[in-house]
């Protein structure tokens, strides 16, 4: 053991060691099999979450396949999105379908950082999205209040304004994913599109 400084050469050999056992550490032949079993342990580990409770019944129509997602409780429950459209606006339906799209995305974003058991769900039973119309931004704001105050999640697109609207006007609503008897106690009466 020395004690003083190293002269260059000692300096010299210590850093081609250091290298030596970091090249040694991340070579290929070490890192691609850790990066296999660190993808496979996290797919063994997602696999073992609530999800494994999940069963699917295959309802067998005349010509058709239909699926419907089961939550794992007392109930069979089914999921889905309203989308819902405000009349008083007159959009177009490419400006309506366009609104609808950012709704459904904006919600699903945000319930991807909150609530992601309910998303895997909601993708499980085929992501079903129902469009209806309410008359103005006054029955917008009822609906997103009451859908808050049953638990579930709600989303408003407010526009650009670089087309049909004025910027900052509230278009449409998306409430759920959720429960299909949670969301119809909210928006069950309202017109469909």
């Amino acid at each position: 053991m020395m004690f003083g400084p190293l002269s260059k050469s000692e300096k010299k050999q210590e850093n081609k060691q250091e290298k030596g056992l970091f090249a040694v550490s991340f070579r290929p032949e070490n890192f691609i099999p850790g990066v296999i079993i660190g993808f496979i342990f996290g797919l063994f580990c997602d696999l073992l979450k609530p999800a494994a409770n999940r069963k699917r019944r295959r309802n067998f129509l005349p010509g058709k396949l239909s699926e419907q997602c089961l939550l794992p409780s007392n109930k069979d429950r089914e999921l889905k999105m309203v989308l819902v459209v405000r009349q008083d606006l007159k959009m177009s339906s490419g400006k309506i379908a366009s609104q609808c799209a950012h709704a459904a995305t904006g919600l699903y974003a945000e319930l991807m950082q909150s609530d992601r058991y309910m998303l895997r769900k909601w993708e499980e039973c085929g992501q079903p999205k129902i469009v209806c119309t309410c008359k103005n931004q006054e029955e917008m704001n009822k609906l997103r209040e009451a859908a808050e105050n049953t638990g579930l999640a709600t989303f408003v697109v407010a526009d650009a304004g670089w087309t049909e609207i004025e910027a900052g006007s509230r278009t449409v609503l998306a409430v759920g994913p959720g429960p299909k008897e949670l969301v119809d106690s909210v928006t069950g009466k309202l017109r469909l599109l």
